[in-house]
């Protein structure tokens, strides 16, 4: 009877691990886009969808390209790198869509998803079981910071998911040697050159292995022939960019070293002392592990290092393997370096600033936490139901206190502007009045954005002619004037208040963020309300 009974339960365990394997990415497909999409709207109707001031910018850069007074390619600039904003085009122009942030957050949320399958696919690949697969999938699904990421206008998850498949293709190609993963991954990894930074120390740190492990099995020229063959198509973006500030700017290194650069930026924040990460090593590493720990809850990080040594050490795995898995830390090594040079800033609140800032680029780890983890689990099975047992109870704890420093940098750090006074003045006085607002859009663009005008009614940087015209002359097209007075760095204020014309304004409102000013009401009739100067160059 016993036998009976075994067999009928071993049956029942067979058949439930074949029923798993055939439909277990549509499963998970269909129970991703679920959460993705419940979360989106979560965060959409709490308010907490454009908290961020970045995630505003983003969505006005990519709603210049199709709208305003000068719409075209040039606007997506410089000061990010432009893919997330191409991707905004065919939705952007709807202004639901803009203004509910549905148009960034769309890529973010299509990441979310296929980060996750990647996951699984890259556990798949190590040998390791549903079970541990599905943890892994858990772990970064599971994970609030995440979750609010993926729901909002911002780039972290879609350089994520560019990034992890190009690590997986790499890995692949160092498993099996097939050529087609080389292309894969160089055209994953150009993709995420095109995001962020961080995709382009992912570029060279993937070619460092892959000249690696051609020499170790052809030599010095086979080796030679794939670095050329891999940078050819993973170095495209950072080429077009280059040609892009040569054509846009007259500099291939506007990026780097123009008035709105991160080095600008940098610059600035220095001068005023708080750079403090910069050439001190042992800072920097503090600083990331720290945002590190707050977006994976610590535990999990710990985890996975036990995993990483595990698969380290498994003298099973080809040492290849092993060095090609190490590109997974390419965003540790990346944001520690860039903080030691001085060419990022994270501040962590009680360490290092007063507030909260870029403790999201801590997020970036994610995947590689899940993947060991989920290696962790398939290879410790003894102890596999206690580790799933404290990461729920970390879980648990997570949801239950809304545990998510990525939700406190938006709602309270420094990346969240408070400009809704500005904004509402706006929308109360001159939705239904005729008049350009002049701002500066690298100092103002969630006012632009939290106004709920249309693009065309602001003039700014970006606008050629009209903002030459606007800065030097403001009395024949600003009706509005919104800066900070007497502060430089707004290049509004740098411009108007040094011209005579400027006597023609009076400050109507003064908010801690911004001052309004307007024209006196017996020069409105001199002003130009309607666009001019037709297509400008």
């Amino acid at each position: 009877m016993l036998e009976i009974t075994l067999s009928v339960k071993n049956k029942y365990i067979d058949k439930s691990k074949e029923f798993l394997d055939k439909y277990i990415l549509l499963i998970l497909i269909g129970a991703l886009t679920a959460i993705s999409i419940v979360y989106f709207v979560t965060y959409l109707n709490n308010g907490l969808g454009l908290a961020y001031n970045d995630a505003r910018s983003h969505l006005d850069i990519g709603r210049r390209v199709v709208e305003g007074l000068k719409p075209g390619l040039a606007q997506l600039g410089s000061v990010w790198l432009p893919l997330p904003h191409l991707l905004m085009v065919p939705t952007i122009w709807n202004d639901y869509f803009w203004h509910s942030g549905l148009s960034g957050a769309l890529q973010s949320m299509i990441s979310f998803v296929a980060t996750a399958i990647i996951i699984h696919f890259f556990l798949k690949e190590m040998g390791v079981s549903i079970f541990g697969r599905l943890v892994g999938v858990m772990v970064f699904v599971a994970n609030l910071n995440i979750l609010y990421l993926q729901s909002i206008a911002m780039t972290e998850l879609l350089l994520i998911a560019t990034m992890t498949a190009g690590v997986y293709e790499l890995y692949l190609w160092h498993k099996n040697g097939q050529i087609l993963n080389i292309i894969k991954s160089s055209f994953w990894i150009m993709m995420a050159s095109l995001i962020r930074y961080e995709g382009w120390f992912l570029m060279l740190y993937a070619g460092v292995l892959i000249i690696i492990e051609v020499f170790k099995r052809k030599g010095f020229k086979s080796a030679e022939g794939t670095a050329v063959f891999y940078a050819t198509l993973a170095a495209f973006g950072v080429f077009l960019w280059f040609l892009w500030n040569l054509l846009i700017f007259k500099d291939p290194l506007y990026f780097i070293l123009g008035p709105f650069s991160a080095k600008a930026q940098q610059d600035q924040l220095e001068a005023a002392g708080v750079l403090i990460t910069k050439s001190n090593l042992l800072l920097s590493i503090k600083i990331y592990l720290y945002a590190l720990f707050y977006n994976s809850y610590t535990i999990p990080a710990i985890l996975a290092l036990f995993g990483a040594i595990l698969y380290w050490t498994d003298k099973k795995i080809k040492p290849g393997l092993k060095i090609a898995i190490t590109a997974l830390f390419a965003p540790l090594m990346f944001n520690i370096l860039a903080l030691y040079l001085g060419h990022s800033v994270l501040f962590i609140q009680g360490i290092s600033g007063t507030s909260w800032f870029n403790v999201r680029y801590g997020i970036m780890m994610m995947p590689s936490i899940s993947i060991f983890i989920g290696y962790l689990v398939s290879r410790i099975k003894d102890f596999r139901w206690v580790i799933v047992g404290i990461l729920l109870f970390i879980t648990y704890f997570a949801f239950s206190n809304y545990d998510a420093v990525t939700i406190d940098d938006a709602r309270v750090g420094s990346s969240q502007k408070n400009v809704s006074e500005v904004s509402g003045y706006l929308a109360q006085n001159s939705a239904n009045e005729k008049g350009f607002i002049l701002v500066s859009a690298a100092s103002h663009d969630a006012i632009i954005f939290s106004s709920g005008l249309p693009m065309k009614r602001f003039i700014h940087e970006g606008t050629g002619a009209y903002w030459e015209s606007a800065t030097t002359s403001p009395d024949s097209w600003a009706r509005w004037i919104i800066m900070r007075t007497n502060d430089d760095n707004d290049l509004v204020w740098r411009s108007v208040s040094r011209v005579p014309a400027f006597d023609n304004y009076i400050l109507v409102a003064s908010y801690p963020f911004a001052d309004i000013y307007e024209i006196k009401q017996e020069l409105i009739g001199q002003l130009h309300t309607e666009p001019v100067l037709g297509k400008q160059k």
